[in-house]
């Protein structure tokens, strides 16, 4: 069974109604990436933070996997699939995604404020749980705080990410600018008889000179029309 590694971003989960941050309208016009997605921002405001994301996990109960996140799970009949998204949400493991790698970690998860990278102190929330208040605590005794990979941290999952996209045969890119690194180089470690796809709705720099075969399409239409290239009649 071939090797497929998914690399999904924000486009992955916007037609299931989930903002972007990066387009006219997402997250970052109403709210500085300074002030909820990075350590100063929460050192400066954490309730101001831990607003934000009760706000981003109310809006997972309200939301549902769109049909190009099922697609992504029905490859798993016929290949070895990794998906490794830079979205949050739960989306791709709701749809029935078994392996999936969050490099930006999980909005449903909380951790010590202390020592976010500490497994032992992540912990994850039941849906009657997702409101945390000031005054929460990790067993470590310091506030939660969300398990979230803000910019200026490590991303502690790449590795693991590139170690599945080297033994790649079919690497999949939906819906993601390819600007945010390190998610914008696993590109770059795919095996050179690798097939590479990319979907999105818009032109992307691939920053490579590899042939890439583009489908410009949302994530549910260019899903369709992948399984079409990888499963001809």
């Amino acid at each position: 069974m071939k090797n497929l590694v998914v690399l999904s971003g924000a486009g992955m989960s916007a037609e299931s109604g989930i903002s972007t941050f990066r387009d006219a309208g997402g997250l970052w016009d109403r709210y500085p990436v300074e002030q909820v997605a990075t350590p100063e921002g929460w050192m400066r405001d954490p309730s101001l933070v831990t607003r934000f994301y009760n706000e981003r996990r109310r809006q997972l109960l309200e939301v549902k996997p769109n049909r190009g996140h099922e697609l992504v799970a029905e490859l798993e009949k016929d290949f070895n699939v990794t998906v490794v998204t830079q979205n949050v949400d739960n989306l791709h493991e709701r749809a029935g995604s078994t392996r999936v790698i969050h490099l930006h970690g999980e909005l449903t998860k909380v951790c010590s404020s202390r020592d976010p990278g500490n497994p032992h102190f992540v912990r994850e929330l039941r849906p009657e749980e997702y409101e945390v208040r000031m005054g929460d605590r990790a067993e470590d005794g310091s506030q939660l705080r969300p398990f979230i990979v803000w910019f200026g941290e490590p991303v502690p999952k790449i590795e693991e990410a590139i170690a599945y996209v080297e033994r790649a045969d079919i690497l999949v890119i939906i819906g993601t600018s390819l600007n945010v690194y390190p998610a914008a180089g696993l590109l770059h470690y795919a095996p050179p008889r690798a097939e590479v796809y990319l979907i999105d709705p818009k032109p992307v720099d691939t920053h490579s000179a590899r042939p890439v075969t583009v489908i410009q399409k949302g994530a549910s239409e260019g899903m369709k029309e992948l399984l079409g290239l990888l499963k001809p009649a």
